[in-house]
């Protein structure tokens, strides 16, 4: 939550006092050093009004808790509590006995129930769910992850693919958590494929009952969260076959360990053991034979199976069916969004605070060392991770707001679900990956300090490694973004011949930021991107920044739909062969939309700024993130003449302008986040390097004055 108690929004991080200082060391808040703070207070002073911006840090911090603040704040004081903290050093077996013991908790302060029904007690609050869950990284992301497994995907499969006879069989249970749950989905051999699962259920009419079988070694469920330990129960994923007929992928309710513990027959499995990470979680594999349950322990709301063995489904279609049932499930993947974000947060708190206490080398000054953030590399390092940081939370609550939506059943169509699963795989790649590259660059610029697990920051990279990977891997889930972009443009141009493809070309996103996930209205010319004419002040313009970063996406778009249009024309190989051709820039295509989409939300957001100079800044921080993404692909509009050479040139040289501007507000702008030092939890971020910084700097001064401090040897006049 915002410090405001100990750091008013007036009292900013360039204009404090030696007495504001001192008082600030002794509370943890980040500050920076005395004679400098006096320069930028006298200078502030004498300035005219309004020259210089200031970040309200705590009316952005109110901006970035987003609708479900209430929630939030909540979910962070009880994550605040020493006893739901992460405790490092501890073995496996015991870090699995507090995390499950924290769930316990989590259970009495009655987190756990805000997504379920209320007729079983809960809320049907699923965006405030969502937000209160995804809060837990900052306690110990074990204790995140172990509770998305039993409420969030084993309490959640109950109860969107279940019907009224399972949510009041089972999810008082699961909601208590007199039934820990595994999810057991994923298979040793096909991961991400869940199409191709090779675990079956098979119906028999003379028992009325499901006789669920893992054939072969690859078929064990695998990686399983609970399973290996806790669960007593499991949502099982099979091919379901009934009357000879394969119906594809449905889920299962399926009891697997007794009162004591112990597998129930034909059920077996082993513990995943320790992980790189996340190891209060106890993964392991399960695996079937002959295991029998009632037809009614199917979750059967989009397939169903008779007495005598008829299947039916609302849904005709296989394929429709099993991307409508997984569609339900995509709370893990918004989840994961949002917690990946937390934890960049908490990373950026760590070396951005750190950076501004931290002084190394006397560049500018015969005796004292410079700050490091001071330091342009290393603005370059940290500054353009923390407008990463701000468009994904932005773009985050925008999701998370579609997510409530269509889980509320306020705008729940089919057009809604496919635009929320586009979304869905479009943002979690790209946090998930932003968090692992800020976390290792934040664990770098921080040095020795960085490394030491004090000081949480590889404790979170380790732990969120697997990030990437989870529910769905990251290429994978672009490649899904992708198809729904060229499903778009071949609906555009089904009839369109090959000069009508050729002059597909695209000026400028039509709507808002979500409005739907595919591509953007077509209908005119590009503009001469490389005329010279041009000043710099056109790359600054909103306009201008969605013009380029659109178009890119379009036309990357257009030119794989063209070279893939044939595959309509050949055999099923040689189509595979031609995709296959132009996957990569398929996933690049893909990225870039995802990157388009942080963008609008990160300049809607701009609108809802609380003042004046937050706004402002905010801006520098948009542009930033702008113009960042124009420089990382900067040979792609050179080679398709989108900018001339000059003003390439340009994007760059800006950049740097805008690193000085942005500096001075660089922790207020982590302040905003409301990660106080009971949830960031580093040593070096509690001003305890402020502190040691300014004790050395005192002693070096006491000694010039009273001429005890030795002479150097190259230049005898000067003293350090």
């Amino acid at each position: 939550m915002v410090d405001t108690a100990e750091r008013a929004p007036e009292k900013s991080n360039a204009v404090k006092s030696n007495a504001v200082k001192s008082d600030a060391v002794k509370s943890g808040t980040p500050v920076v050093d005395a004679a400098a703070s006096e320069a930028a207070a006298a200078a502030a002073a004498t300035a005219p009004a309004g020259a210089t911006p200031r970040v309200d840090v705590e009316a952005l911090g109110r901006q970035l808790l987003g609708t479900w603040a209430e929630v939030r704040l909540a979910s962070r004081e009880l994550s605040s509590r020493p006893e739901m903290q992460k405790v490092e050093g501890l073995s496996v077996a015991d870090h699995r006995k507090r995390v499950f013991g924290q769930l316990k908790l989590l259970v009495e302060n009655g987190q756990v129930h805000r997504a379920f029904p209320k007729v079983v007690g809960g809320l049907e609050d699923n965006g405030g769910n969502i937000a209160a869950f995804e809060e837990l990284v900052a306690a110990d992301p074990s204790l995140q992850i172990k509770s998305g497994v039993q409420w969030g995907l084993f309490g959640a499969a109950v109860l969107h693919l279940g019907t009224e006879h399972h949510h009041t069989t089972y999810l008082p249970g699961i909601m208590s958590l007199d039934v820990p749950g595994a999810f057991a989905m994923t298979e040793t051999g096909h991961g991400s494929d869940v199409a191709a699962i090779a675990t079956t259920a098979t119906y028999d009419p003379e028992s009325q009952e499901f006789v669920l079988d893992t054939p072969f070694r690859g078929a064990w469920k695998d990686y399983l969260g609970n399973a290996a330990v806790d669960a007593t129960a499991a949502v099982v994923f099979a091919q379901l076959v009934t009357k000879g007929v394969n119906h594809g992928v449905h889920a299962f309710y399926v009891p697997i360990r007794d009162a004591n513990g112990d597998f129930l027959p034909g059920i077996g499995g082993e513990d995943d053991g320790q992980k790189g990470g996340l190891n209060g979680i106890d993964n392991g594999r399960l695996h079937f034979t002959g295991v029998r349950i009632p037809r009614t322990d199917l979750l059967n709301r989009y397939g169903d199976v008779a007495e005598d063995g008829t299947y039916s489904s609302p849904i005709a279609s296989p394929g429709r069916r099993f991307f409508t049932m997984l569609g339900t499930l995509v709370q893990g993947r918004v989840s994961l969004d949002g917690s990946a974000i937390i934890a960049s947060k908490i990373g950026l708190k760590i070396a951005l605070t750190y950076g501004d206490q931290r002084r190394q080398f006397t560049a500018g000054s015969d005796t004292d060392e410079e700050v490091v953030l001071d330091y342009q590399r290393h603005q370059r390092r940290l500054l353009p991770l923390l407008a990463t940081t701000y468009a994904g939370s932005f773009a985050h609550e925008v999701f998370l707001h579609k997510f409530d939506d269509v889980f509320s059943g306020k705008t729940d169509t089919d057009a809604d679900r496919q635009d929320l699963e586009t979304i869905a795989a479009a943002l979690k790649p790209l946090s998930t990956w932003h968090a692992l590259e800020m976390l290792q660059e934040a664990r770098e610029a921080c040095g020795g300090a960085g490394f030491l697990t004090e000081n949480r920051i590889t404790s979170l990279r380790q732990d969120l490694d697997i990030w990437v990977t989870f529910e769905g891997d990251n290429n994978v889930l672009l490649q899904l973004v992708a198809k729904r972009l060229l499903t778009d443009f071949s609906r555009k141009f089904a009839k369109a011949d090959a000069g009508a493809l050729a002059r597909y070309v695209v000026v400028q996103a039509a709507g808002k930021a979500y409005h739907g996930s595919g591509l953007r209205s077509v209908g005119q010319t590009v503009r001469d991107f490389g005329s010279t004419a041009r000043a710099v002040n056109w790359l600054q313009e909103s306009a201008t920044q969605r013009e380029l970063l659109t178009d890119r996406v379009e036309t990357m778009i257009s030119e794989i739909g063209g070279r893939l249009r044939p595959a309509s024309k050949l055999g099923k190989k040689a189509a595979a062969d031609l995709f296959n051709s132009q996957q990569n820039e398929l996933i690049e295509a893909a990225r870039a939309h995802g990157e388009l989409l942080q963008w609008e939300a990160f300049t809607e957001a701009l609108e809802q700024a609380p003042d004046a100079g937050t706004k402002q800044v905010l801006t520098w921080l948009r542009d930033l993130f702008g113009f960042g993404l124009i420089e990382k692909h900067l040979a792609w509009y050179l080679i398709h003449g989108r900018l001339s050479p000059q003003r390439a040139q340009a994007v760059s040289a800006y950049i740097d302008r805008l690193l000085t501007r942005i500096r001075p507000h660089a922790v207020d702008l982590v302040d905003a986040f409301g990660y106080g030092p009971e949830l960031v939890r580093a040593k070096i971020a509690s001003g305890a390097e402020a502190e040691r910084q300014a004790e050395a700097r005192a002693y070096y001064a006491e000694r010039r004055a009273d001429g005890t401090l030795p002479t150097p040897e190259k230049a005898p006049s000067k003293h350090r």
